[in-house]
């Protein structure tokens, strides 16, 4: 309590002691002592009769050692537990009242000296009270946030290797380069508008535009590991491409639902420290974790809910997160045709999405599955793994030509871990992933498509603080989704993916990011095999990315 406010109650706390004494207990030349010594003590130590565990010692102290109007008795005792008379608080408030008017004096002398400056701050306050009140008359709203940001990708792909014949009048190199080849310059912009109602809720929406759409080579055309993490939908077109609502359930679990969200964002734990600050090449490293079969990113109507030990998160210590959710495809989800679509029906391509993790931000594990209906989609692998040959559809053609249902569904699992050094160095972050699916269906699938398995993995190394403070460096290698087991024949799909990217931070809200990346083998088994002799050809990237926060 400030001693302006101890001398306000001082009167009724007075009259509360003085009931308690009577005459009998009235020492006048102990009063007299007591008065007498006001000047003797500096410091509560001086009491022999006061210890550090009395329940009043510190403000005792403070009012001694800042105040310097309390004062003991000649034999340099305090008496904490007696009870004063209004001779020793008369005593004590008049020692007091010449502090503060030692303490008065001194402040009219300072705001004399500094009279001008102080109008300055006055003059300042008033001006930033009127542009407060400006703002809070014009903002748009009292419960929404806005966090936007852009991306710009400046660059161009080219393929190197065997120019082998495809039935064209060009050859597989040369028809990828005159088509793909070009230096392009695009964007992706995403406005984020944040509301919550208790504090603790939260009601998403983001607007996305760009043009790296069916024209560009950065949204996976030409091959589909050219698609980048920050590919936006083409035509600078506005578009909403996040809805939803999350809520806290309890203290340790929360719940996501809405008609346009996505899986990968309810998993309550990204087990990777790979790419700083938001730094992104291509999606597979980026986006997909190097596990496309479970991080496929599919958007679309759902729900899920994710636990996590939320004190253990808050002391930093290691914890444990569960997450399951449920996503039918935008494209499905709002279908009222259950032939072709609908929420929770056998043609939603709906995935249910699980991850279980533990660690906190140094280091981590995680270990997820995801279950494919028929129709659901992989994110991105060789052509051969994604490309026409490959799905998962709900109606085949069989022998007699008729389309009937294929029972098709796919199984996928992962594996990830990372660990990030306490400080920057010449360690890097280490990131790995690894990914396996399974695909099943009715004997008609089998005349289909004989594929039965696939798999993909990634190692990431990230160094931050490198030459400056804030850039970093990032490296990561790895083998997209590809086609590992047939019912019969052979398969030669593997192919290697590695990119290499350094990212200045220009200030705290620009960030410019060279790179490049290499492909070896991204056509995978569509690549052309005659008579064993497996032809050679990749594709090579370069671009610059400029990321702007606001």
């Amino acid at each position: 309590m400030k001693l302006f406010q101890q001398l306000l109650v001082a009167p009724a706390a007075l009259g509360l002691l003085a009931s308690g004494a009577n005459a009998a207990e009235l020492n006048i030349n102990g009063v007299s002592d007591y008065a007498a010594s006001a000047d003797q003590v500096t410091s509560v130590t001086q009491f022999s009769d006061v210890y550090p565990t009395d329940w009043a010692y510190q403000a005792l102290a403070n009012l001694v050692e800042q105040y310097g109007c309390v004062a003991g008795y000649p034999n340099g005792t305090f008496r904490g537990n007696r009870a004063m008379t209004r001779y020793e608080a008369a005593a004590l408030l008049n020692a007091c009242l010449d502090r503060i008017t030692e303490v008065t004096d001194e402040l009219r002398r300072l705001l004399k000296e500094f009279e001008t400056e102080l109008a300055i701050l006055k003059g300042r306050v008033d001006g930033l009270e009127a542009r407060v009140g400006e703002l809070e008359a014009t903002q748009f709203s009292t419960t929404t946030k806005l966090k936007a940001k852009t991306v710009w990708v400046a660059g161009a792909t080219r393929a190197k290797g065997d120019n082998y014949n495809t039935g064209g009048e060009k050859g597989a190199r040369d028809a990828y380069n005159a088509d793909y080849g070009g230096f392009s310059f695009s964007y992706d912009l995403r406005l984020g508008l944040k509301t919550s109602f208790s504090g603790k809720d939260l009601l998403y929406t983001r607007l996305r535009a760009g043009n790296m759409g069916d024209t560009s080579v950065w949204d996976g055309n030409g091959v589909s590991l050219n698609k980048l993490d920050t590919a936006a939908p083409g035509g600078n077109i506005v578009e909403i491409d996040r809805i939803y609502y999350r809520f806290p359930l309890g203290d340790s679990f929360t719940i996501q639902v809405g008609p346009l969200t996505r899986n990968t964002e309810m998993m309550g734990y990204k087990a990777t420290a790979y790419a700083k600050g938001g730094t992104k090449i291509l999606d597979f490293f980026g986006g997909s974790l190097g596990t496309p079969g479970v991080w496929n990113k599919e958007t679309g109507g759902g729900f899920g809910a994710v636990y996590s030990n939320k004190k253990q998160v808050e002391k930093g210590n290691p914890y444990f997160t569960v997450a399951a959710n449920y996503v039918a495809d935008s494209g499905e989800a709002n279908d009222s045709n259950p032939n072709t679509g609908g929420f929770m029906t056998d043609n939603s391509e709906a995935n249910i999405t699980t991850q279980i993790a533990y660690g906190n931000k140094q280091w981590g594990f995680a270990a997820g599955y995801r279950y494919g209906q028929c129709g659901a989609k992989f994110r991105t692998g060789t052509e051969y793994a994604v490309g026409d040959k490959f799905g998962t559809p709900c109606t085949v053609t069989n022998a007699d030509g008729e389309s009937v249902r294929s029972g098709a569904q796919s199984n996928s699992v992962s594996l990830h871990g990372f660990w990030r050094p306490e400080d920057s160095g010449w360690m890097p972050s280490i990131s790995a992933g690894v990914g396996k699916s399974f695909l099943s269906g009715n004997s008609d699938w089998d005349d289909a498509t004989n594929k039965r398995g696939m798999a993909s993995w990634m190692v990431g190394l990230t160094w931050n603080d490198v030459l400056l403070e804030g850039n970093a460096l990032g490296y990561a290698v790895g083998q997209p989704q590809f086609v590992y087991d047939v019912e019969d024949g052979f398969v030669a799909d593997g192919g290697y993916a590695m990119e290499l990217w350094y990212s200045f931070q220009v200030t705290d809200n620009i960030q410019i990011t060279p790179a490049i990346y290499w492909l070896s083998r991204p056509f995978g088994d569509e690549t052309q095999n005659v008579n064993g002799d497996y032809k050679s050809l990749g594709v090579f990237g370069g671009l610059v990315q400029t990321t702007f926060k606001f």
